[in-house]
């Protein structure tokens, strides 16, 4: 029997399909049960900060998959990573466990970030369980919904220029899902444990990702770095541009200020897999991403164009227009609304702000706000970067 924790996050949930799709035995450990997927799967109650729960789980167990980690929930969590790997390590050991298998980060030296710092010390502690472990480590994993192509699709998707700290030029070996999966599959053949370091073909950046990217998009993106590598200033700008990504993201960006390249290439000759190129990987991740719905529908949709209407209007008002000059602001509401509901009020915060500044601000000091904005909805839609340009036009009509 084969145990996995993490089948309801990103990695573990492709790695529990692929073992669907082979038919393969499985206990999923997850803390509320889902909708049952396959008659191969059981899926069990409980947490693994919780001893008993993890007994009952690991009976009959044989191999044991460890991928979770605490980067999303609230507090401190190294600790709560630490915790974690303890008292599953002590489970596995007392149950007569074979082998786990962890997927970790890659990165070496002595300033280590506290991300890249905690996968590894999971790792070393699982190990200390005499069980025998088998640690992957990787770099920037590439695949439709995984947090740093979604970082990266974000950024590129949205800005025509970026400015970019410093850590978007630090090197990494990015790895498809699909490989990761792989890997994890075969590893469950193995009967000794190692620390094996796996990547793809390609040594590129974050800098470098965003370009293959936008090449594939058809689009061009300019890329302003500046010389600052600040987590403060990094998490600030992550807010700003992607905040969908930027609680997680933070802790991820931080460990960006080390190289997470390949050093051993032992995994090669143990496993199978033959790693695929950032190219391929990003292409593949396009085609699975599934088209995006509107961020806001039905009513809130409704109440969100009402509001910017009336935010435009009362501009308009403030400005002593009327007649045919009030058609500029409410082109200009009908343009922001589209962005909106296609992103939602977290998403487009950025140019709905340099918007409301457009809006705002009169002839002749609102239009470079006017122009920003319209290259800040251009990039999502034409027909909204179409509609707020008029108020260029709103002195003179």
């Amino acid at each position: 029997m084969i145990l996995l924790t993490g089948g309801t996050g990103y990695v573990g949930g492709r790695l529990l399909k692929a073992f669907e799709r082979q038919h393969v035995p499985l206990r999923a450990l997850v803390r509320r049960s889902p909708t049952p997927s396959a008659p191969t799967t059981e899926w069990v109650s409980g947490d693994v900060l919780d001893d008993a729960s993890l007994r009952r789980a690991m009976s009959g167990v044989r191999t044991a998959y460890y991928l979770i980690h605490s980067m999303a929930t609230p507090g401190h969590f190294a600790e709560r990573d630490r915790d974690a790997a303890r008292r599953f390590a002590a489970a596995a050991r007392e149950s007569g466990v074979e082998r786990i298998i962890y997927l970790g980060g890659l990165g070496g030296g002595r300033d280590l970030s506290e991300h890249l710092a905690s996968r590894q010390e999971v790792g070393r502690i699982l190990r200390e369980s005499d069980v025998p472990v088998i640690e992957f480590r990787a770099s920037i994993i590439v695949g439709a919904g995984s947090l740093s192509y979604e970082i990266v699709r974000s950024l590129v998707d949205k800005l025509p220029v970026m400015i970019t700290p410093r850590w978007v030029t630090t090197l990494a070996q990015p790895i498809a899902i699909d490989d990761v999966v792989e890997y994890l599959q075969e590893a469950a053949q193995q009967a000794e444990g190692g620390i094996y370091e796996i990547g793809g073909t390609d040594r590129v950046s974050y800098a470098g990702l965003m370009k293959e990217y936008a090449r594939q998009k058809g689009c061009r993106r300019l890329l302003i770095r500046v010389p600052v590598l600040s987590p403060g200033l990094s998490g600030l700008w992550l807010r700003l541009m992607a905040p969908r990504y930027a609680r997680v993201g933070r802790a991820l960006i931080e460990g960006v200020r080390n190289e997470t390249v390949v050093q051993n290439p032992e995994a090669q000759s143990r496993f199978k897999v033959r790693p695929r190129g950032v190219a391929e990987a990003i292409r593949h991740a396009r085609e699975e991403q599934p088209p995006e719905a509107p961020a806001l529908r039905g009513a809130s949709s409704a109440t969100a164009l009402l509001a910017l209407l009336a935010l435009c209007m009362g501009a308009a008002i403030a400005w002593k227009a009327e007649g045919p000059r009030l058609i500029p602001y409410a082109s200009a509401a009908v343009a922001a609304w589209l962005i909106v509901r296609r992103d939602g009020l977290t998403e487009a915060r950025l140019a709905l702000g340099i918007f409301a500044a457009a809006v705002a601000i009169g002839r002749p000091i609102g239009a470079p706000a006017v122009l920003v904005t319209a290259a800040l909805f251009f990039v999502r839609s034409r027909l909204a970067a179409a509609l707020v340009l008029p108020l260029l036009l709103r002195g003179w009509l």
